[in-house]
């Protein structure tokens, strides 16, 4: 999957998990091809969210969804052309070198759930760096944390043009900003937004045709007996990479439909969050 579908899947992901928001339809309400009151007719209003968190402020919307779509570009990490790589230079190019080393090659070690696990407990770590004051406190490791993962979103979004290589920097510093003062005591919410993010790149790769090994560094491999039933072929690849590929190969059509969706869900989350802050302001 895509850098930019990547991280629209890691915001989309936080909005349907945290937000409790619903989109009013207006005059539609009630339109359907067998007229108002029918089961097919639009409802007044569309969820937008499960809200499984409970109690996140619009403040928190907002900021997971940051971190989770520069999150969801960690897994990526482990390739050194990456877009990611480019995203705060040189730090994040020494960032992908030590990191593709470690993970054994692109698609390996982030990409299991060995990676997933070391990513969670990264920011377990940082979010211990929390330093109280008379407001409040101040997630100082969070912060610092969406600095990297927040330059991660704005590189891979396009949101800055590639010849700007120092710029991401300043449109990383505020959000880091934002997030450290904005989640409070709620520096859980930071571990939380970086392991979907992660979870949601894996997820995404293996419904595309690479598929990915989630048990690395070890490789599991059907029986010889089974390798010859198409099902298996289909869903199993060289290197103990599962996958189910509904996709088809990166940035296939498929893939940018289910984008396109998933953009939408994103933008209105944010668009929501964003209303509701400046309604309370």
């Amino acid at each position: 999957m895509m850098g930019p579908h990547h991280a629209a899947c890691g915001a989309a992901a936080w909005v349907l998990l945290a937000a409790d928001y619903a989109i009013p339809l207006g005059p539609l309400a009630g339109v359907g091809p067998l007229g108002p009151g029918s089961a097919l007719a639009l409802p007044e209003e569309i969820p937008l969210g499960f809200g499984l968190l409970g109690g996140i402020t619009d403040l928190g919307v907002l900021t997971g969804a940051i971190v989770a779509a520069g999150a969801a570009l960690l897994p990526d990490a482990d390739h050194r052309h990456a877009s990611i790589a480019h995203a705060l230079p040189p730090v994040s190019e020494w960032i992908c070198r030590a990191v593709g080393t470690l993970a054994g090659g692109h698609r390996n070690g982030t990409h299991s759930l060995l990676g997933l696990a070391a990513f969670t407990v990264l920011a377990w770590l940082l979010s211990l760096l929390a330093m109280p004051t008379t407001t409040g406190t101040v997630q100082l490791g969070a912060g610092l944390g969406t600095v990297l993962l927040a330059s991660f979103a704005t590189k891979a979004l396009k949101f800055i043009p590639d010849r700007a290589r120092k710029a991401p920097w300043l449109a990383a510093v505020p959000l880091g900003a934002l997030v450290a003062v904005g989640l409070g005591d709620q520096g859980q919410l930071f571990v939380a937004a970086v392991a979907l993010g992660t979870a949601v790149h894996v997820a995404g790769d293996m419904l595309t045709d690479g598929g990915c090994n989630l048990l690395w560094p070890a490789t599991l491999k059907p029986l010889r007996l089974f390798t010859r039933i198409s099902v298996v072929k289909e869903l199993w690849s060289s290197g103990g990479r599962m996958k189910l590929p509904i996709l088809g190969p990166t940035g296939s059509r498929r893939e940018w439909a289910l984008a396109s969706v998933v953009s939408l869900v994103a933008v209105a989350g944010l668009v929501s969050a964003l209303w509701g802050l400046a309604i309370s302001l």
